[in-house]
């Protein structure tokens, strides 16, 4: 019978939605397992073949544990809210939600083009998701909770005495009780000392001021990324070389009110909590990294000639004698206030040039030096010298205290630093080796005049210099992290609106009664004239607090209640939030099924669910979606709203499918196209072709490319041989590149189970690998002789019989069943894929039919190819779907062998082979083959000499 895969993957695909097969329970008997992926941001691009490599190993590892007993959770929704559909929707004009729900569910754009969408694409693939708990971040009934979030970070801080978020109104009462002398929190930098009585004594407006500054969400003026053509503020993550990773555009340094997470607070407690997860060693370094903690001591320097100081952290306490300048970040307001007259023009000039560059970029640019000298001096804590102040982008304002005490004999950037500007270096210096390694334990003995430290090893210096510092209230020791608070407002329409509004200019939430606070509708989604964002075109957005709803703008301040000048009308948040923010807590609304209205996340489902066991998705999300899911949950259980401190157990990062690109060969200055063969040597410009306009030979279609751009339409083609070559070189699979390959038309061409089983064939899961469409048809003339085995002619019956299995079959079977299940416990599924080819191989030569080997050999491969092998289940006479079926049990005595096939030599040289079983004795051995009719023909009536048995190995007839 013909594997017609189509009609086969439609039918079943119908049946498990019909059938709701792989929708979870929320209580059951078997144990849980959650299976999860990174969820799509639903671009009109659609799927290429690279994006569902993740979703298919999940998918794969979660159809396994359902074989193995296991209640599993798989959902998948979408991370629909974003700068994408923002920014399609300026150029077109239609509303985000609009082609948000079409990216998703499929139809037709504004201009024509029909879109698949993403359910649609990913169900053609065969994913066993549970599609009844479908997440989309954009729904408001979603993003109420997100609302809700937002505003318990509002209403918390952090105490440090007992490392923990509580709510703000323990804090309004110690501030009653005793002020803030002894309140240990993360708060805010330069905190005001208030007693019991005065905190009694201040205003409304003046207690909010101050509880801002503890709060866990809070206002504050940022140095952002500011992209002037995007009109909005982009995090680090966003900004590739300088530029917006989105259209490429210029990014600056600029000043602004935002709001910010204070996830600063959690910096221990993120470092300390990765040695618990099962996570590469490489992604928990990018983390590590990330928050960067440092141990060390801050320094105090007076400004001569001014009232204030400069702190700095150091982790070098020790070299405090060897300070020969300050360096400050350019952005610091003090640089304006302490530059000098005749520095000022200089000052300003490179406070400019640095604004146009990404904190990312000043990081890693080692090489370049530059700076400028304020005219200032700071004054030197032990000997009250003079030490000259300059600005320098290596120094940034959110690292530490934004300014550095510069050693040029401890630090290679500092030394640097003083040659290119002629910074006068002690002759002392001279000739000293300037790295850490060298310098731990020589620094204090070198640097002159280094008074109570001379002599001193490294740790010991250390610790006597923070202790001095603190003696003369210059410093003390500290430890500080690199991790700094994350900014969480955006000058964007399509994000969730913060449930806040401002009265007497500050922020007041909105209670969770009255949410989801939704977007309105305005006629553009750019920032208006005046710079505010977009949501400051709508004409109704302001709170009445009395009827708890949105009204017209025109009612603020307005008496609208008679001999009232306050009509509690207050003007609604512009910002929205950044896309980070539904996706960090999406996998919790996954767990809940009933109650959505009711709860973010029930207890029960939490209770149940725990935390996520296996998450897969990218590496490029270490900074950003890990850390900030990891904070929220932290955050969330100090709360008493989840049960877990750590959101995802296990995480493996799958690598990327490359596309390889094909390349035409324009002569400079021409419309001639020279054949790769005839391209070496000349001057040629290498374009991009569509790969659809590629054979597997590497010949273009020259009509079809033509045709395709209207520049290329007169083009002349120098062909060699009669046909034009195109170059091949493998990049990143991308629209840009013409590289895409669509998996609906693999899965048309050559079906789902295919497209499933090459993916996992590539290579190793977390391994870059290219796709070639040309391999395709390996895989796919496996699973037709995969069909065969089952199937025998061209009638539709199956031909499995009841006959016991031969030896041979078992031994094919149980190894299989061995290194399947070793293969996907590993996340070796390339593997496993070639395993399969060598079982068909093996049961095809040895034309078994025993249901006693097909039946679980189509369990086997039932995570990989499920449409297949549903299909030959159903057939082999189960009504129940196979995923209801157990995992086949390895059974070790199927490879124990029992006989031995001995090579019969005479004279050292080997004549026949004789299968005999393992424990036969040597002499039976020796009888026996004394007593074969080959040994007597060889023979030939002579006597042998003797006979060597070595049991298990030979049998060697001496005559």
């Amino acid at each position: 019978m013909k594997y017609h895969f189509n009609e086969i993957e439609a039918k079943w695909q119908k049946y498990w939605a019909d059938k709701g097969t792989f929708n979870a329970s929320n209580s059951s008997d078997k144990p849980k397992y959650y299976v999860l992926d990174m969820f799509p941001y639903p671009s009109g691009a659609g799927l290429h073949v690279g994006h569902p490599l993740g979703y298919i190993a999940s998918d794969v590892y979660a159809r396994y544990k359902r074989l193995k007993g296991f209640n599993v959770l798989h959902p998948q929704g979408y991370d629909s809210f974003g700068l994408p559909a923002e920014q399609y929707a300026i150029q077109t004009g239609q509303h985000p939600a609009v082609t948000t729900k079409v990216n998703i569910e499929g139809g037709v754009d504004n201009q024509g083009n029909e879109i698949a969408g993403y359910r649609n694409q990913l169900d053609k693939i065969g994913f066993s998701f549970d599609w009844s708990r479908e997440v989309r971040t954009s729904n408001p009934e979603y993003y109420k909770w997100t609302q809700w979030i937002f505003t318990e970070l509002f209403n918390s801080w952090y105490n440090n005495d007992t490392n923990k978020a509580e709510g703000i109104e323990t804090l309004v009462s110690a501030f009653a009780k005793e002020g803030n002398g002894n309140i240990k929190a993360a708060c805010d930098d330069n905190i005001e000392p208030f007693t019991a009585a005065q905190w009694n004594d201040f205003s409304e407006n003046e207690k909010q001021a101050i509880l801002l500054q503890y709060r866990l969400t809070y206002l504050a003026e940022t140095e952002v990324n500011w992209c002037p053509a995007l009109g909005t503020v982009l995090a680090n993550d966003e900004i590739v070389n300088g530029v917006s990773e989105r259209g490429g555009h210029t990014v600056v340094r600029k000043k602004m009110t935002q709001w910010s997470m204070r996830i600063s607070a959690y910096a221990e407690r993120l470092l300390q909590g990765l040695d618990s997860l099962d996570w590469s060693e490489s992604i928990k370094e990018t983390q590590r990294n990330w928050i960067g903690k440092s141990v060390g001591a801050t320094v105090s320097f007076n400004l001569k000639d001014h009232d204030k100081k400069i702190e700095v952290f150091t982790t070098r306490p020790d070299t405090i004698f060897g300070v020969s300048f300050m360096t400050l970040a350019p952005e610091l307001d003090l640089v304006q206030e302490i530059t000098t007259p005749e520095q000022k023009e200089e000052v300003d000039a490179y406070i400019a040039s640095t604004a146009k560059r990404s904190e990312r970029e000043r990081m890693a640019d080692v090489k370049t030096i530059t700076g400028a000298f304020t005219g200032a001096y700071a004054e030197h804590p032990f000997t009250k010298e003079p030490i000259p102040i300059w600005i320098g982008d290596y120094v940034l304002a959110g690292y530490g205290t934004g300014a550095v005490m510069a050693v040029p004999c401890g630090d290679q950037r500092d030394y640097d630093f003083a040659k290119h500007f002629g910074i006068a270096i002690p002759n002392v210096f001279e000739g000293v080796d300037i790295s850490e390694e060298a310098f731990a334990d020589k620094a204090a003995t070198v640097i002159a005049n280094s008074d109570f430290l001379n002599g001193l090893k490294y740790k010991k210096a250390v610790k006597l210099a923070i202790y001095e510092l603190e003696k003369i209230g210059a410093g003390s020791g500290k430890t500080n992290y690199r991790l700094r608070d994350a900014v969480f407002s955006r000058q964007r329409y399509w994000g969730e609106p913060f449930p806040v509004y401002y009265k007497d200019g500050m922020p007041q939430m909105i209670d969770i009664a009255h949410l989801p606070l939704t977007l309105p509708e305005i006629e553009k989604y750019l920032p208006t004239e005046d710079g505010e964002p977009p949501l400051g075109r709508a004409d109704v957005w302001a709170w009445d607090t009395k009827t708890n709803k949105v009204v017209s703008n025109d009612l603020i301040g307005s008496s609208a209640v008679e001999n009232s000048e306050d009509n509690g009308i207050y003007p609604l948040e512009l910002n929205t939030m950044p896309g980070w923010a539904g996706s960090s807590w999406y996998f919790f609304r996954y767990m809940e099924k009933a109650q959505r209205d009711a709860v973010f996340a029930s207890k029960e489902a939490m209770d149940y669910w725990g935390n996520v066991d296996l998450y897969i998705g990218g590496s490029e999300h270490g900074t950003g979606h890990l850390l900030y899911s990891r904070f929220w949950v932290k955050f969330l259980k100090d709360r008493g709203h989840v049960s877990v401190d750590e959101p995802f157990q296990k995480m493996i990062n799958q690598g990327m499918i490359l596309g390889t690109s094909a390349f035409v060969y324009r002569e400079e200055n021409s419309n001639t196209f020279l054949s790769l063969g005839l391209s070496k040597d000349k001057q040629v410009q290498p374009i991009h072709a569509p790969v659809a306009f590629v054979n597997a030979s590497d010949e273009l279609d020259v009509e079809a490319f033509k045709k395709w751009r209207p520049e290329f339409k007169d083009a002349e083609f120098i062909l060699e041989d009669g046909v034009y070559k195109v170059g091949r070189e493998v990049e990143k699979m991308s629209k840009s590149k013409y590289n895409v390959v669509n998996p609906d038309k693999i899965c048309e061409q050559y079906g789902a189970d295919t497209l499933r089983m090459y993916e996992m064939f590539l290579g190793p899961l977390e391994q870059a690998k290219p796709w070639n469409t040309a391999g395709i048809t390996g895989v796919h003339n496996f699973l037709k002789k995969f069909w065969k085995l089952y199937h025998n002619g061209p009638e539709a019956a199956i031909n499995v019989t009841d006959t016991p299995a031969s030896k041979d079959s078992l031994k094919t079977l149980h190894k299989t069943i061995k290194k399947v299940q070793e293969d996907i416990e590993n996340f070796s599924f390339n593997t496993s894929v070639s395993t399969f080819m060598i079982a068909a191989n093996e049961l095809s030569v040895q034309k078994c039919t025993s249901r006693e080997v097909l039946e679980p050999l189509a369990i086997l491969i039932a995570p990989y190819a499920p449409h297949i092998a549903e299909e030959l289940w159903s057939k082999l006479g189960h009504t129940e779907s196979i995923s209801e079926a157990g995992f086949p049990v390895f059974e070790e005595k199927h490879l124990v062998e029992s006989a031995k096939n001995y090579p019969i030599s005479f004279n050292g040289k080997m004549k026949f082979t004789l299968e005999l079983p393992l424990d036969m004795s040597k002499d039976e051995i020796e009888k026996t083959v004394m007593a074969h009719e080959k040994t007597q023909m060889y023979l030939d009536g002579r006597t042998p000499k003797k006979v060597i048995v070595v049991p298990g190995k030979i049998v060697n007839i001496v005559g």
